[in-house]
């Protein structure tokens, strides 16, 4: 199973942005973002598609009670609002700047599809970047419905590993985009439930871990 939570390394941005397409170039902007900002909200028209340059982005649905829900968080080459390109006219969801300077890549539908025509490059990788989130949200829930606690964090970090993982001698180092309250959202647990779990592994020997780096030590414990 190909790695289906993170997409860093297959950083489709240096293929797909249109600044690199001297037609496009002349009346491309890019829009800069804060920590926190919000660049669409549920009900929003749906007018571009958004190609992230460099930060991250959440995708979150909000409860009747307020409480957020990350759909998913996106780094540098990924694609997200892209259902505008299917004809919706309004969002579902709500993107939200997680990066002090997060600067993203815009399209309008249009654009997008001028660029498909044109470009076979340009319309594969669109097709890849939509596949591959297909087939996160199909991962993802998988894991959500049928794992217990501890499976979701050691599937978790495999799929890291498969992504982004370097082999050094007996060990896999994994450099990432995920605060640990992101990874708890993201595979449905409370933090201190996420704590207790990395701990318990840490004192089994199985990893080591610090902010934005995964330290697998026993890589039969996550197949890897």
């Amino acid at each position: 199973m190909s790695a289906l939570w993170y997409i860093e390394n297959v950083d489709m941005y240096t293929l797909l942005c249109p600044h690199k397409f001297a037609e496009y170039s002349k009346n491309h902007n890019f829009k800069r973002f804060g920590k926190e900002d919000v660049v669409y909200w549920e009900e929003d028209a749906a007018s571009s598609i958004y190609l992230i340059a460099e930060g991250k982005v959440k995708i979150v649905v909000y409860g009747e009670n307020g409480e957020e829900r990350i759909k998913a968080i996106l780094g540098k080459g990924e694609l997200f609002g892209e259902m505008a390109l299917f004809g919706a006219e309004k969002r579902r969801e709500c993107a939200v700047a997680i990066d002090t300077n997060t600067v993203l890549c815009p399209m309008s539908a249009e654009t997008m599809n001028n660029l498909m025509r044109d470009y076979k490059d340009f319309a594969l990788g669109i097709r890849k970047l939509i596949g591959w989130k297909l087939q996160k949200i199909e991962r993802r829930m998988e894991i959500l419905l049928f794992k217990d606690a501890e499976t979701r964090l050691r599937e978790f970090i495999k799929d890291l590993a498969s992504e982004s993982g370097q082999k050094r001698g007996e060990t896999v180092i994994i450099k990432h985009i995920y605060t640990q309250q992101n990874i708890a959202d993201l595979i449905g647990l409370a933090r201190p439930t996420l704590n207790q779990l990395f701990n318990d592994l840490r004192s089994q020997g199985a990893l080591d871990f610090k902010r934005g780096e995964i330290c697998i030590k026993k890589r039969q414990m996550f197949a890897v």
